[in-house]
């Protein structure tokens, strides 16, 4: 028995398959830990294999794969260095669990599966992992570690079991995604669990980004009295000591170490941007991304995302004109290629223009221009896009955002051409104020220049896409404001049209903004995959049929 203990949190960033990556990443932890004296390395849920590895644990291949890259890395504990808790799928008797293994003195020591498996919003746990039985305490070195695993704690069932049972130290590995105020969430949810329990608790996340999820980091210790001792840093990968000692019938204390206080909202939404992106990219052996650069907000935002997570050197942005573009637009434009200083490129889409009223000129023979028109205005410069990003390799970035792709402002084939939308998720007001807050910001660590990255008048424009004249969105669209607030009632928070119309908006407005969100669920299937930063985001989060006879009521 000992009367200290320190504990390396190990917050890292794996990729969802690579597992001789993910385990380069596991043993550099473990070398590193090894040189600060910690006795036992934590790692997020899942390290092994990376976080959600969705259908993939299915396969045999895979299982045997994960297996063989375990019994590897339990030998090396055999070195007398420190001990690992590993988060991996693990097989037995022909089910597939999410365990957490202590490997030690080159032995598999103890294994605990997670008991409470998420199966809600991007969470399809219950398809892929068979539930574990209430967990018991492991004993390490004389100390019983309760070992919940990330959903474990959002109920008190487990812990309350746990402590029962005699743990002293609660050790929690995640694959917790980032949301807004989700870090908050999560330390109300750890606060309560050590409030029932009197137990210190350790909360491991990995951090990075995986397909439209982006994990934040942000590790923690709290001490039985609820005061936090650790604090990792968000958004980053870090290797965080936690030293316990004993202190008679007091129990475990963790010393004061390193607290690094997470991001305010914006700067946090925004790195969750530059995460998804840059690990989207890099993750995918992309060599560079290419976008369109239109002279507006949506567009100047993607830009120096793209900067701030790849490099200027990987970014490539392509003007492309009509005859409706103004003057301002390729101004605009210019401005913000040569504040980022991205290679820039202008390509008039004037002559596709005219080739397809040509073409096309017998079949419409007697009928007005309409969206029809304008809708190949933005399929032409998709179709350019998409050629450069052929011929070149360059990953397309799609501009839109989540406004738009709620009601179907946005042209299929057109603008929503792209490998990722890095705006999915982000509301156009919450755009004009990541724009706003990244002129006056740089935070450290992000490959962009310091100082403003687009012109004011990017920012205080009205927003068009200028595909016919004195166009503007707001036009087709109404006041962003009152868009934005209905669509985050109706999507996040599945309010009644009534509740609704009570915070001040009008029944028609309401329901027309309804009958626009039901009506674009097509569009939204065949859109690129994008981060995901709010509660309710499109696709795994909110799967509503498209054939859907439901309309909201008039």
């Amino acid at each position: 028995m000992t009367d200290t203990l320190t504990f390396a949190l190990a917050q890292i960033n794996p990729t969802v398959g690579d597992l001789a990556g993910n385990a380069a990443k596991i043993r550099d932890a473990r070398q590193a830990a090894r040189g600060l004296g910690a006795d036992l390395v934590v790692y997020p849920e899942l390290a092994v294999c990376g976080y959600p590895p969705e259908d993939l644990v299915l396969k045999p291949a895979f299982q045997d794969a994960v297996a063989r890259t375990v019994e590897a890395l339990t030998a090396e504990t055999r070195d007398g260095g420190p001990a690992m808790l590993v988060g991996t799928p693990w097989v037995r008797d022909g089910r597939v669990y999410n365990a957490a293994l202590l490997l030690d003195q080159g032995k598999i020591a103890a294994s605990r599966f997670k008991y409470d498996l998420p199966n809600y919003g991007v969470f399809d746990e219950k398809r892929v992992f068979s539930a574990g039985e209430m967990p018991g305490p492991i004993d390490f070195r004389g100390v019983r570690l309760g070992v919940p695993i990330c959903e474990d704690i959002w109920t008190p069932d487990v812990t309350e079991c746990l402590v029962e049972s005699g743990a002293e130290i609660l050790v929690v590995p995640n694959g917790s995604p980032f949301e807004t105020d989700k870090a908050d969430e999560r330390l109300n949810l750890a606060v309560a669990r050590v409030n029932e329990t009197g137990l210190p608790l350790i909360y491991v996340n990995q951090v990075g980004g995986q397909d439209e999820l982006v994990f934040d980091g942000a590790s923690f210790v709290l001490n039985g009295d609820k005061s936090l001792a650790v604090q990792a840093p968000s958004w980053a990968e870090a290797l965080t000591l936690a030293r316990f000692t004993r202190s008679g019938n007091a129990g475990w204390t963790c010393a004061k170490g390193d607290i690094v206080p997470p991001p305010q909202q914006l700067e946090a939404i925004y790195r969750a941007l530059v995460v998804g992106l840059g690990d989207y990219v890099t993750k995918n052996r992309f060599p560079g991304v290419i976008l369109g650069l239109s002279g507006g907000i949506d567009s100047a935002l993607t830009a120096a995302l793209a900067v701030d997570a790849l490099g200027a050197d990987k970014v490539r942005a392509v003007m492309m004109p009509s005859p409706y573009t103004s003057q301002e637009s390729l101004d605009d434009a210019a401005a913000c290629a040569k504040a980022l200083g991205i290679r820039y490129d202008t390509i008039g889409i004037g002559p596709a223009m005219e080739a397809f009223a040509a073409m096309l000129k017998e079949q419409f023979a007697g009928s007005n221009e309409d969206i029809t028109e304008e809708n190949l205005q933005s399929r032409s410069r998709g179709l350019t896009l998409m050629a450069l990003s052929n011929k070149f390799g360059h990953m397309v970035v799609s501009t839109g955002n989540k406004s738009e792709m709620s009601v179907g402002y946005a042209t299929l084939y057109g603008d929503m051409c792209g490998g990722y939308a890095v705006l999915k998720d982000v509301y156009k007001t919450t755009v004009f104020e990541l724009c706003r807050w990244r002129n006056a910001h740089k935070p450290a660590g992000l490959r962009g220049p310091a100082g403003a990255v687009m012109p004011e008048r990017v920012i205080t424009k009205p927003p068009t896409a200028e595909l016919k004249p004195g166009q503007t969105d707001e036009a087709s669209l109404g006041p962003y404001k009152i868009l934005d607030d209905v669509l985050q009632c109706l999507i996040e928070r599945e309010m009644p049209v009534a509740e609704i119309v009570a915070r001040g908006h009008s029944e028609a407005t309401v329901n027309r903004i309804w009958r626009m969100l039901d009506l674009a669920e097509y569009k939204r299937r065949q859109a690129p995959p994008g981060v995901k930063i709010t509660r309710r985001a499109f696709g795994r989060d909110r799967r509503y049929p498209i054939t859907n006879g439901f309309r909201a009521p008039r």
